[in-house]
């Protein structure tokens, strides 16, 4: 058996906490069903946000969702590259499995299918929402 890792990411409309927890547990959903993933074969998942997402952890999304209360979830920031989507949840679960990496599955979302467009998902909806915010050039340091 191997720990392989399985991406994800997903925008968020609003920085409301029923709104990432909303777009998380879609993006979560998405990875499980399209890898066959139980929550007892996942070592632990590494979530990061956007600086502006600070309504709620996305690790609650998860935490709640049956079979997952004892996997180790760990929330952190994102990098905030200039000009990357704002918005943005990112997912990365530790996953034990007979699949080789390239059987994986991987899920980008909404306005995060940018980042990684060979991993893009469409999802019912998606073409209503709203253009995602960009994160803005940083100030130059003295």
């Amino acid at each position: 058996m191997f720990t392989r890792g399985v991406r994800g990411a997903t925008t968020v409309a609003r920085n409301e906490s029923a709104a990432i927890v909303e777009r998380t547990r879609e993006l979560l959903a998405i990875l499980v069903r399209t890898n066959g993933l139980l929550p007892e074969d996942v070592s632990s998942a590494i979530f990061t946000v956007t600086d502006d997402l600070d309504a709620e952890f996305p690790a609650i999304a998860v935490r709640s969702q049956p079979g997952w209360e004892e996997v180790p979830l760990l929330c952190g920031r994102e990098i905030p590259v200039p000009g990357s989507p704002g918005r943005c949840v990112r997912i990365l679960l530790h996953w034990n499995t007979e699949k080789t990496q390239g059987e994986i599955r991987h899920a980008f979302l909404r306005g995060a299918r940018e980042l990684r467009p060979q991993w893009a998902v469409r999802v019912p909806g998606d073409e209503s929402d709203e253009p995602v915010p960009r994160l803005p050039a940083r100030t130059p340091r003295p």
